[in-house]
């Protein structure tokens, strides 16, 4: 009775970092517990971390921050520097740059956001197959990787758009397309190495299927590495997405896509500077945000050195 009365009165703090966890929720709230303490030390990461949530708000409440509407043109206010009314000035349009960038982190959101779950569980798959199986299935795998890796993403997506034509869509199939292969080498290298452990072997010995030895016990260990390289790849798939939006392979007009905004203002740089500068500025703070992030989770989800977020049911037996 006493040991229950004390196990009621334990404080979340304490539930959390409690030395013998009584169940294994327990004990991944644990885990993810003492990541959150070694993430938030780093101060870098925690930028990182509010320039993202930043762009997220942004993302959402994008009607209400806006204050003119991105797509309303006005002649007799184009090109009018930063003041009191239009803080980041006007286009040669007359419409406001500052409300086309909170709207155009939409679009940033949403190329990056797709970009990561289809070229991320691709890359799993078939990095995981390819370790897991190996043999001929490993050695075709990986060959149509390298084929992928031989060529600079940039000028595969611009290949890619070009065959299928100029437009957000295409422009996100490209960047997934050109994205997988260095998730399926991390993969392949994670499976390579946990295939061989004991508790795989026991899992074997009690007869799990190959399909459900991938999917519960091998593809958690690959997660951390993967988690860390979605978010440092991010920042890379941002500039790959403006890249395309300057060369008009992107986001189309009047669509108030980051890229596409530079790539209007380049003809008014040198007198002009805002029109093109300040979509820049935000691509480069976002990118910055990702990257920074991506330090940070790199240093918790490590499993040589940090807190390991992601393991198996097996493993944690």
């Amino acid at each position: 009775m006493n040991e229950q009365t004390s196990t009621v009165k334990l404080t979340l703090k304490q539930w959390l970092t409690v030395d013998a966890p009584q169940s294994r929720f327990q004990a991944k709230c644990g885990r993810v517990w003492l990541g959150w303490l070694k993430f938030s030390e780093n101060k870098l990461a925690m930028i990182g971390l509010s320039i993202v949530i930043g762009l997220i708000l942004v993302t959402i409440f994008a009607p209400v921050l806006a204050p003119y509407d991105p797509l309303a043109a006005d002649l007799t206010q184009r090109i009018l520097p930063p003041g009191a009314e239009h803080w980041f000035g006007t286009d040669q349009l007359g419409r406001d740059i500052l409300s086309r960038v909170i709207y155009g982190a939409q679009y940033t959101l949403l190329i990056v956001g797709l970009v990561a779950i289809t070229a991320a569980p691709l890359g799993l798959l078939v990095g995981t197959a390819a370790g897991f199986f190996g043999g001929w299935i490993d050695a075709v795998l990986m060959r149509i990787t390298d084929v992928f890796l031989a060529f600079p993403k940039l000028i595969l997506a611009l290949a890619f758009v070009s065959a299928l034509g100029p437009g957000i869509e295409n422009a996100i199939l490209a960047i997934a397309v050109t994205a997988w292969p260095p998730y399926a080498r991390i993969a392949r290298a994670e499976t390579i190495t946990v295939r061989k452990e004991d508790y795989i072997e026991a899992a074997r010995l009690q007869g799990t299927s190959n399909f459900a030895l991938i999917i519960g016990h091998i593809t958690p260990m690959c997660m951390s590495s993967l988690v860390v390289r979605v978010t440092l790849d991010m920042a890379g798939m941002i500039l790959i997405a403006a890249g395309l939006g300057f060369l008009g392979l992107g986001a189309q007009p009047p669509m108030p896509e980051w890229g596409a905004m530079v790539s209007d203002g380049r003809q008014f740089l040198l007198e002009q500077w805002w029109v093109a500068t300040l979509p820049g500025v935000a691509i480069l703070i976002v990118s910055l945000g990702f990257n920074l992030l991506g330090d940070g989770l790199r240093d918790v989800l490590d499993p040589r050195g940090g807190c390991l977020l992601y393991t198996s049911d097996a493993a944690d037996e």
